[in-house]
């Protein structure tokens, strides 16, 4: 495995792989690595001929200045885990080689962007959009890899594709969870264990909701009912639960199984803020 640091390093090892027709697999992400980063891995690993995996905490998308600070970073442990995974490169910016100078560019993904993660996080996307673009250009892959825990990142992303005519394949790998159920994030090292335990609601109120949506009952009901649980649970601040069609990211008023359908939550468990979704009609 190696580990380069600029652009320049890369553009020199990319010639030698493109002469020879090879494939290039790109894994963004921004470090504390986990199965789920994994998972990612893997799949890149088995369907592209050279593997890339990115470590980059991307300040632009932290709209808390104190999220950013305190979001964990493992790189001696990320590295020993890519080499032991096989992957063939590692690409660690610092944050002057990605953003020599200020980035004046501003995406609008408009609709997309103006619910949930977006509306709760103003300029997320927009520092999501930079990142990625920033990463494709440099990298130039042939395929991605995302993760579907962050779905409306995924729309944001597959939009950003079609729209800027990237010639790449996306290749979103389902949510790797924990045996009782909770999502794999690098946020949950940030959890002591009473909130580790108090996390589960997200995805229970998931599945909770998800059954009874298709045993008939109406989406405003079970909404309601949703809010009324995590009322109950001390400690743990919901700022949405909804009901949404996954390609567009229109919130969804009733239920029909007749249309795609996701649950997505984000709640705050103590200090820390978590996202989660769950297919319904896939």
């Amino acid at each position: 495995m190696q580990v380069f640091y600029t652009g320049a390093e890369w553009t020199s090892i990319r010639l030698q792989f493109q002469s020879n027709n090879s494939t290039i697999g790109l894994v963004p992400t921004m470090g504390a690595l986990h199965e789920g980063h994994l998972d990612l891995v893997a799949q890149c690993i088995q369907q592209a001929d050279i593997s890339v995996v990115s470590i980059f905490v991307n300040p632009t998308q932290f709209n808390n200045p104190e999220d950013f600070e305190k979001y964990p970073s493992s790189l001696q442990e990320d590295l020993e885990l890519l080499e032991k995974a096989g992957v063939d490169y590692v690409f660690v910016p610092e944050v002057k080689t990605m953003y020599p100078q200020e980035t004046n560019l501003k995406f609008d993904f408009g609709p997309l962007e103006r619910v949930l993660e977006g509306a709760f996080r103003p300029g997320h996307f927009n520092g999501v959009g930079i990142i990625v673009s920033k990463l494709f250009n440099m990298i130039q892959p042939n395929l991605a890899f995302f993760g579907q825990k962050d779905l409306q990142q995924v729309a944001i992303i597959k939009r950003l594709v079609n729209d800027l005519s990237f010639p790449i394949q996306l290749e979103i790998v389902p949510t790797r969870r924990e045996e009782d159920g909770l999502a794999l994030s690098s946020r949950n090292r940030r959890l002591n264990k009473s909130d580790r335990e108090k996390a589960l609601i997200l995805y229970r109120s998931m599945v909770l909701a998800k059954k009874e949506l298709l045993e008939g009952k109406s989406w405003l009901e079970v909404q309601k009912k949703i809010h009324q649980e995590f009322k109950k649970t001390e400690g743990v601040d919901l700022e949405y639960f909804e009901l949404v069609e996954p390609d567009r990211f229109e919130l969804s008023t009733e239920f029909s199984t007749l249309k795609k359908a996701s649950l997505c939550v984000a709640a705050y468990v103590g200090e820390v803020r978590l996202i989660d979704n769950l297919p319904v009609i896939s």
